[in-house]
């Protein structure tokens, strides 16, 4: 079999994109011409100009997607610039028509200033339903999209932070089932976007003991910290447990690896309290091997990885809650929708079907972005985020 290196270079060069636009009516007549574009598009024109509300009836605004990326971080490549990071961001546009039927655009923007990307995202939001940030830089990204959720009235969602924290909730919410754990102490390895926005979520969800590790090593107050990390200092490290990533591993009960590949060793799971969960999330070369972590005791494994069980992705995420924000007319994704995406995954194995090599479905499993969709749209309508008019 080639590798997949090879084969992508191969395909993308005859592809040339892999997205195109395809027409939903034919012209081939007079007719069909002065339906499809002058004289008789204005007549929806001015029903927009009336109600600006009316452009999600009459164009395709309802079911579209912008998927924005300034190539600052683009997966574990770094800052490759725009051009390099487009061929993700159109992935991306498929993985959203292919999952949840949502069209969607690939943008990719030749600056990494915060004002400039608000200015701009925000002079080119009457386009879309929804906003898909994606691949900028920590901590530029927490800023970016919070000044974008401030002036916007469409979902915004930065999915490295959102979709990977959501997807890892689910994940543990199974694994913890399996291994009988209350109050586990929870390491998270990597304090950049996502590492914050799992802490975030699992605190919110009822989690007491979550110690963030960086570079610095354990995150402790008197640290320079990024403005990400200073929002959650005060929520984490309850046990103020001061060191190196070893010393976090020491008792711990969980580990979530977002950060590089290779930098545990056996050693540190050994370390961990008996029946560890382990999810070594960093691509495409995780903190640990699995069958390393298996070797050192690791009772449920997790990855970010395809060819491994219990693939840990965000494409599990973003279909879903995407689908489920537009059909309910959500000008924004909150937390209630972030956690009944969390819900609506993790329910997708019954509980008498959990095992420690399936603890969290696959992206490719039918229906799963419908059963997310559902519930994302039911937690709009119930916590008021709903667009009137």
């Amino acid at each position: 079999m080639m590798d997949a290196a090879k084969e992508a270079l191969i395909r993308h060069r005859e592809w040339q994109g892999k997205l195109e636009t395809v027409n939903k009516m034919p012209i081939e007549t007079a007719h069909d011409l002065s339906i499809a574009y002058t004289p008789g598009v204005a007549a929806p024109c001015l029903e927009i100009a009336r109600d600006s509300a009316q452009s999600y009836v009459y164009t395709g605004r309802s079911h579209t997607i912008a998927v924005i990326s300034d190539g600052s971080a683009v997966l574990g490549l770094g800052n490759i610039g725009p051009e390099a990071g487009m061929p993700v961001m159109e992935g991306k546009c498929v993985l959203f028509k292919a999952l949840s039927g949502l069209d969607a655009v690939p943008l990719v923007l030749g600056t990494q200033d915060s004002d400039e990307l608000v200015t701009i995202i925000q002079a080119l939001a009457p386009s879309f339903g929804g906003i898909n940030l994606e691949d900028i830089a920590a901590p530029r990204c927490f800023e970016v999209e919070r000044r974008l959720k401030e002036v916007l009235d469409i979902p915004v969602f930065h999915d490295d932070q959102h979709g990977t924290a959501i997807v890892v909730a689910a994940a543990l919410e199974n694994a913890l089932k399996l291994t009988g754990k209350t109050a586990p102490r929870i390491v998270i390895n990597g304090a950049g976007s996502a590492g914050c926005a799992i802490a975030r979520l699992l605190l919110d969800r009822g989690q007491q003991d979550v110690i963030l590790v960086d570079r610095q090593g354990i995150l402790t107050p008197d640290m320079d910290l990024t403005s990400g990390q200073q929002a959650l200092i005060d929520r984490l490290n309850p046990s103020a447990k001061t060191g190196s990533l070893a010393d976090a591993l020491a008792g711990a009960d969980v580990l979530i690896g977002v950060s590089a590949g290779h930098i545990v060793d056996q050693d540190m799971i050994r370390s961990m309290n008996p029946q560890p969960v382990v999810f070594a999330m960093a691509n495409p070369t995780p903190e640990i091997e699995p069958e390393d972590a298996a070797a050192a005791g690791a009772y449920i494994i997790g990855t970010g990885r395809s060819d491994h069980p219990n693939q840990i992705n965000n494409v599990l995420a973003f279909p879903g809650i995407f689908k489920g924000a537009l059909a309910a007319g959500a000008t924004e994704i909150n937390d209630a929708m972030k956690q009944a995406a969390v819900s609506a995954i993790s329910s997708c194995i019954p509980a008498d079907q959990l095992a420690p090599d399936h603890i969290i479905v696959s992206a490719l499993t039918p229906g799963v972005a419908d059963k997310v969709a559902q519930a994302v749209a039911q937690a709009a309508r119930e916590s008021g985020v709903i667009r009137h008019g």
